[in-house]
């Protein structure tokens, strides 16, 4: 007699091999501990070395400006596990492990996106590090605040995640992925509005920011954690003097995070 076994359904398949990519991604982080501690120092110094010493000499108020500043730090801590994705594409390219993966009886764009979901979910718990920390510049602690500050780190992990996912997969060297990717994500970073408000900025500044979609990432986050104020510090985002919703701001962020993702997913179909 013979018993006929059930194949899996398809979405099925997918779902337990994107599973299995995001889980890959996860025990790296937690195997890697060294990488975490060092890759944390650089936004912790930032914020309470360099913001200290900042709000001292410019802002007047230190309390306040680490509180301006601590939405951009968390969006810088999770800045290098994101893209650190990109880099592993690459390096399973040379490798050959990247060819293994693309024998999977799935869509490739299954792999990409759990890979993606991998590194902004390390992204996200090593922000989370930092989050820790809000205490010290006066943010309370409450599980309210905290869930949506990290939902909208995730969201912008993944935004950083799916622009070194096209990088990599458009670039073959490990060495010019590093040097492009440095180039790309310095300026994201630093016309965020992470150091000074988008009001004061010069005119090409400005507009330089407004075209970036981390700005409203860390606007929203800020407004996250500071409400409405009317210190010209807080003053949030404005398209000629119209105040940017911060739904509209994530919405923005979701939809640059999608069409980067359809477009790494595209390029990566065609990865031999």
């Amino acid at each position: 007699m013979t018993t006929l076994v059930a194949e899996p359904h398809p979405l099925a398949a997918e779902l337990r091999a994107g599973r299995m990519v995001w889980r890959r991604e996860m025990i790296h982080f937690f195997r890697d501990r060294t990488r975490v501690a060092v890759s944390l120092l650089q936004p912790l110094l930032f914020l309470y070395i360099l913001g200290i010493g900042i709000a001292r000499l410019v802002a007047g108020s230190v309390g306040d400006y680490l509180l301006f500043l601590f939405p951009g730090v968390l969006v810088m801590a999770a800045q290098a596990p994101a893209i650190s994705v990109g880099a592993s594409i690459v390096w399973d390219r040379q490798s050959g492990f990247l060819r293994e993966m693309l024998v999977a009886p799935v869509r490739r764009s299954t792999l990409l996106i759990g890979k993606c979901l991998g590194g902004a979910t390390v992204a996200t718990c090593q922000g989370a590090v930092v989050l820790a920390s809000a205490g010290l510049i006066g943010v309370p602690y409450r599980v309210d605040l905290f869930a949506a500050l990290l939902a909208e780190l995730l969201l912008a992990a993944l935004a950083m995640t799916a622009v070194a996912a096209v990088a990599a997969v458009t670039i073959r060297r490990v060495q010019t992925f590093n040097t492009v990717l440095t180039v790309l994500t310095t300026p994201m970073m630093f016309l965020s509005g992470l150091m000074f408000p988008v009001s004061a900025m010069p005119a090409w500044m400005a507009t330089l920011t407004l075209v970036n979609p981390l700005t409203y990432a860390v606007d929203a986050m800020r407004r996250t954690v500071v409400g409405s104020s009317d210190d010209l510090l807080f003053q949030p985002v404005t398209w000629g003097g119209w105040q940017v919703p911060p739904t509209l701001e994530l919405a923005l962020v979701f939809g640059f995070t999608l069409v980067t993702l359809v477009v790494a997913s595209r390029r990566f179909s065609r990865v031999g």
